[in-house]
């Protein structure tokens, strides 16, 4: 990463921009900086800290060949965006990186124990050490933000002086000098104390600063400023409460990712080049009109023959009409894994296709059949897959799960006709429930009585998470989806131990609605560890009967149990039943849940209830 220049960097001789000659702070990885360090996100390197910067300047500041572009038009069409961009790499080798910018301003001499903003300490040129101790400075521990996005300082001036003055570079209007100490006594905020050389007041403990209404008390509110966009972008006005937050609090930031599969006929890297011409492309109805702009476009070397340019420009008019019947953001993302989910049923079978194929998912060679008592239907192959994960936005303080308003905040100070992403490529295994077993399973009055117990205490917490309460969504709980979720965990758990991956390289993706009920289980790391066919040769029929019997008998033990398989709530607020980190829990990377929604009994069923398992039978002796 490099912190953003100064000025504007002069052009060449050329009118080239000549090479960066930025200071480099740290690196993060590609993945990073799409679910950890994404734009408006706070990253500390060593004894510093900075925010990742905003993307209005990504264009010309990130290099072409370490950001490439990335097609994926599905999910460009829903996101409405013209294509992705992939971050660029932060290593030795790279040519930039990430720009930030130095964030929290306020820090404190560990010496002298002033507590001024980061220039006051007249530190030395890219050095952040006190002028006067050459001690290492400490960014501020505390910073403010509000539930619409927007991040400040920590108002030190305005908490010791019980003052009402909106302005936090009010430090020093006294006359005297904020100074921080710690009394060391205990590990507690009493401990933190903040003082005045004014002498107009007494000393302050950071007690209480994280009360929800604590700043709204002194008369503060929030002045919506963004400091991941630059100094020079005024402060969009806003008023909201403001809450305290620990600097590496995940509440500071949270990601707002959307995925998809390339799926046909858009799996087809031939299609890539077509990227840019697709708003002139639909305006054409007559495909003798396509025929000659593509001779034009393309002097006669189109790599798409018109079939199927025309094939594309159907399934784009088919997406464009499910986008005006849903106008919807949510369902059109439901309407993209419903498509998907129909993709992996039907396959795409490799000897139709050429070499540049994304998507090829075969039927087993084995007989299926031998999975029907165990009520799993439809194993397919998946040989070769392709997500792209993409940055929509970020959210502070509220989960943007959680609300039907979701308080996003841009990547940018301006609408870019892009986005980041990120793109995995490997393989999986693509397994179906019986629907008439399911059907019959489902309607039992005790599997209803545990689905409904972990749907109220999931809508407590979406609830609780949401800004406002009688706007929080409804919880998509039902058995089929703990069902189906616990499957998909007792799998990765058993195939990290017989494929060769680790859990967190293999991740989980989970059709559950009235009319879906499947599980695609994948590699899910962006390097060559996702392509080695370990996983794809687990999905024979023969091979993964014994693997879902030997995961069923392993989930069948835990060595918290009885505890475990007999607890009425566990987990975060109880959104868990019969599950912990020594069963079926796995690695956050690998969960769409963060290892919610969980419950063994309704896999394989309880001690007094074996029936209440959809495959309690089969494991029951």
């Amino acid at each position: 990463m490099t912190p953003p220049p100064a000025r504007r960097r002069r052009a060449g001789a050329n009118g080239s921009v000549p090479a960066h000659t930025l200071l480099r702070r740290g690196t993060v990885r590609r993945a990073q900086a799409i679910t950890t360090y994404g734009v408006g996100s706070l990253i500390a390197v060593e004894h510093e800290s900075f925010i990742v910067s905003g993307l209005d300047e990504a264009d010309r500041s990130w290099n072409a060949e370490e950001a490439p572009r990335i097609q994926e038009r599905r999910l460009a069409l829903l996101l409405d965006v013209d294509h992705f961009r992939l971050p660029p790499a932060s290593d030795d080798g790279s040519k930039d990186g990430l720009r930030v910018r130095r964030f929290p301003l306020v820090h404190s001499c560990p010496e002298c124990g002033e507590l001024q903003r980061h220039q006051d300490f007249n530190p030395p040129p890219r050095k952040s050490v006190c002028g006067t101790c050459e001690v290492d400075l400490v960014p501020s521990r505390f910073v403010v933000a509000c539930a619409a996005g927007h991040l400040d300082e920590f108002p030190y001036w305005q908490w010791v002086h019980r003052s009402t003055e909106p302005s936090s570079r009010s430090m020093g209007k006294c006359g005297g000098k904020l100074m921080m100490r710690t009394s060391g006594r205990t590990s507690s905020l009493r401990s933190i104390v903040i003082s005045c050389t004014c002498g107009k007041v007494r000393d302050v403990s950071m007690e209480g600063s994280f009360r929800k209404k604590a700043l709204k008390d002194l008369g503060l509110s929030c002045r919506g400023t963004r400091p991941w966009l630059g100094s020079t972008v005024p402060a969009e006005g806003c008023g909201r409460l403001l809450r305290t937050l620990q600097r590496g609090s995940s509440s500071v930031w949270q990601p707002v990712l959307k995925s998809a599969l390339s799926i046909p006929p858009w799996s087809s890297v031939r299609a890539d080049p077509l990227a840019g011409h697709w708003e002139a492309l639909r305006r054409l109805g007559d495909p003798e009109h396509v025929r000659i702009y593509l001779m034009g476009a393309f002097q006669g070397r189109c790599p798409l023959s018109l079939e199927d340019v025309l094939a594309l420009l159907d399934a784009e008019r088919e997406e464009e009409a499910e986008a005006e019947a849903f106008p919807s953001f949510d369902h059109r993302y439901r309407a993209l894994r419903n498509k998907e989910y129909e993709r992996l049923r039907e396959g795409n079978d490799e000897s139709e296709h050429s070499r540049e194929e994304e998507f090829v998912c075969e039927s087993p060679l084995g007989d299926a059949g031998v999975l029907e008592p165990l009520g799993v239907a439809g194993p397919m192959l998946v040989k070769k897959l392709r997500e792209v994960r993409a940055l929509k936005a970020f959210t502070r303080l509220v989960d943007a799960e959680s609300t039907t308003d979701p308080k996003e905040m841009p990547l940018s100070e301006k609408p870019l006709r892009w986005l980041p992403a990120m793109e995995v490529r490997g393989e999986g295994v693509f397994l179906r429930l019986d629907e008439d077993r399911l059907s019959t399973w489902e309607k039992q009055t005790a599997v209803i009585d545990r689905g409904e117990l972990m749907r109220r205490a999931h809508q407590r917490v979406l609830d609780q998470r949401a800004d406002d309460p009688t706007r929080a969504v409804s919880s998509p709980v039902t058995p089929r989806l703990v069902l189906l979720h616990t499957l998909a965990h007792v799998l990765i758990n058993e195939w990290s131990l017989e494929a060769g991956y680790s859990a967190a390289s293999l991740r989980e993706r989970l059709y559950a609605d009235d009319a879906m009920a499947g599980v695609l289980v994948y590699t899910a790391t962006s390097d060559s560890a996702g392509s080695l066919g370990g996983l794809v040769g687990q999905g024979e029929p023969e091979h993964l009967r014994e693997t879902i019997l030997s995961a069923l008998r392993r989930a069948g033990w835990c060595s918290a149990d009885p505890l475990c398989r007999e607890a009425e709530s566990s987990g975060a607020a109880g959104t868990n039943l019969a599950a912990c980190h020594a069963c079926v829990m796995l690695p956050e990377t690998s969960c769409e849940h963060n290892n919610i929604l969980l419950d063994r009994a309704l896999l394989i069923g309880t001690p007094d209830d074996p029936a209440v398992g959809f495959f309690g039978s089969v494991v029951t002796p």
